[in-house]
């Protein structure tokens, strides 16, 4: 199989930025993937942000939900004295027109567990808002009562490791298409550790791999890219036959309404 997945254009009127709508359309082939991946296009993930620590350090993935807000894994332990990073394509470069963000409030969420990655989820409060641009942009949100059934097909995104021995990761931000699996699928492969909270995609050639984390899995609904997972765990050793496990966005959208409404 080597099909493309071509993605129908959807236009964007006047200045105004419809979350999930990228100005720069992705185009993503079937059997990519972040391990062995390939670059994206530049621009064409504009929710996808980049967590980084006062040295410059790459360390976890995220993603817009708003001018304000960011949302990424609660593993990944975010604290305001890091940043978050805007309109990145290529890390190695000095030339993009990146924003970088301080973070004024960290919401972890209470019920986040560290020893069986439940409630994987984080959401940030930036000092100031994002610019939104061709390049930076919301991801849409789902509702709790949304359904993305087995064998949907959708795109991951990451500066994460191409390979789980490899010295360093990427520079350009690499994406993958891959197929949502059912929990009774994946407890196949990862037994009781699979919840309610949790989906898995993958299993298909395809993985997400260390510095993926808390980065986004979305899927098209009404045309419209909505986040249904949260980079959360997987192999150890980033194998592209086992799924890879991510927070389930829909089963946790109570929790996000709550401090969104609150804050």
């Amino acid at each position: 199989m080597s099909f493309l997945w071509l993605l129908s254009c959807w236009a964007l009127l006047g200045t105004t930025f419809g979350c999930g709508v990228p100005a720069i359309h992705p185009v993503v082939s079937g059997l990519s993937r972040i391990v062995n991946g390939e670059d994206a296009i530049p621009g064409s993930w504009p929710w996808q942000v980049s967590l980084q620590d006062k040295t410059g350090f790459h360390f976890c993935g995220g993603s817009l939900i708003s001018e304000d807000w960011v949302v990424t894994a609660a593993h990944c332990g975010v604290k305001t004295s890091d940043v978050v990073v805007a309109g990145e394509f290529d890390q190695g470069s000095d030339e993009e027109d990146i924003q970088v963000l301080k973070i004024a409030k960290v919401f972890k969420n209470p019920k986040f567990s560290i020893f069986t990655v439940r409630n994987d989820i984080t959401l940030l409060k930036l000092a100031t808002p994002a610019r939104f641009s061709q390049t930076v942009s919301a991801v849409c949100l789902p509702s709790a009562d949304d359904d993305f059934p087995a064998g949907t097909l959708c795109a991951t995104t990451g500066w994460g490791k191409t390979k789980y021995n490899a010295p360093q990761t990427p520079d350009k931000l690499q994406q993958a298409a891959l197929p949502l699996l059912s929990n009774t699928e994946c407890k196949k492969f990862w037994g009781s550790k699979i919840t309610d909270v949790m989906i898995c995609a993958g299993a298909s050639g395809v993985s997400s791999c260390m510095g993926d984390s808390g980065g986004p899995l979305v899927c098209q609904k009404d045309g419209a890219w909505t986040l249904v997972g949260i980079v959360s765990w997987g192999s150890g050793t980033c194998s592209t036959t086992t799924p890879a496990v991510y927070a389930r966005v829909t089963a946790l959208m109570p929790w996000v309404q709550e401090i969104l409404a609150a804050n």
